[in-house]
């Protein structure tokens, strides 16, 4: 049903040739530096969002899509849309998005047909979720059979990640203070799960390197709670640890597709520099 266009948002961190591939408009999120905004996708690059918000004395600060960006995104010749959003229990991009969708339908009735998704996850994990979203349409499958498809594998989603510092996702509210504050107090790296739609310290590693192999040993022994044939990694611009993790990980299970993206600016002032996110569905 190839009838069907795809929406996400700017906190999906996806690799440039799924965008290019599948198509998929993504509704920019902002982000600030004082009384400065940058769009994430067309005014910033990575690597310079990282020097800055490691220049910058306070938190960047991000802004969730207006509705009348989603209404923007909806006006398409296609007649059935999809929109995947980063989890609503950290953000108010979901809740925008109903809205729009709320404003649409009370213009043009039942014009279209249009499906907003909480992801209940966000980063790579959203970029999975993107990617099979993106497959099935390429596989002519209706708009049941994708939404069924992604409400189950959302919940079967393996995603941990080993952050370099605490400091910016407590100080953003993403995370337990207290929490963090006994993993920051004892100077070790955190290892994080995303379930649920939150981000929650489950374990803590003293230096990288172990915090890096933790995160692998989490994967390995959860891969096969999965179908297991997408492999995730993100960094924040630490690209020689991801290796290492895509090459342990390829050697442990036959993945179909692998992907290793970079951390944004919209995830990126939480997980800070140096974060590892790893991802399977």
């Amino acid at each position: 049903m190839k009838n069907i266009k795809l929406i996400t948002d700017g906190s999906c961190d996806l690799l440039q040739e799924i965008i290019d591939s599948s198509k998929v408009e993504i509704v920019d999120v902002m982000v600030s530096f004082g009384d400065k905004s940058y769009s994430t996708r067309t005014d910033i690059t990575i690597p310079q969002f990282y020097k800055m918000m490691k220049d910058y004395s306070e938190l960047p600060k991000t802004s969730c899509p207006s509705p009348n960006q989603f209404l923007d995104a909806f006006d398409c010749e296609e007649d059935n849309i999809i929109v995947l959003c980063l989890t609503s229990k950290l953000s108010g991009i979901y809740n925008s998005a109903v809205l729009a969708k709320n404003m649409y339908e009370e213009e043009n009735g039942s014009k279209k047909r249009i499906e907003i998704i909480d992801s209940t996850t966000g980063s790579i994990g959203q970029a999975l979720l993107v990617s099979k979203i993106a497959n099935m349409i390429d596989e002519d499958k209706n708009m049941d059979e994708i939404l069924n498809t992604i409400e189950k594998l959302k919940h079967e989603l393996v995603f941990y990640g080993a952050l370099h510092t605490l400091e910016n996702a407590i100080k953003g509210g993403r995370i337990n203070a207290l929490a963090g504050k006994i993993i920051g107090a004892l100077n070790l790296k955190a290892i994080v799960h995303v379930t649920d739609g939150l981000v929650k310290p489950i374990d803590k590693a003293r230096g990288d390197k172990n915090s890096i192999n933790k995160v692998i040993d989490y994967i390995k022994n959860n891969v096969n709670k999965t179908s297991g044939t997408k492999l995730a990694i993100g960094h924040a611009n630490c690209p020689e640890r991801a290796m290492k993790v895509k090459e342990v990980l390829e050697n442990h299970h036959d993945f179909k597709e692998v992907y290793v993206m970079e951390v944004g600016p919209s995830m990126g002032v939480y997980t800070s520099e140096g974060a590892v996110l790893v991802a399977v569905i």
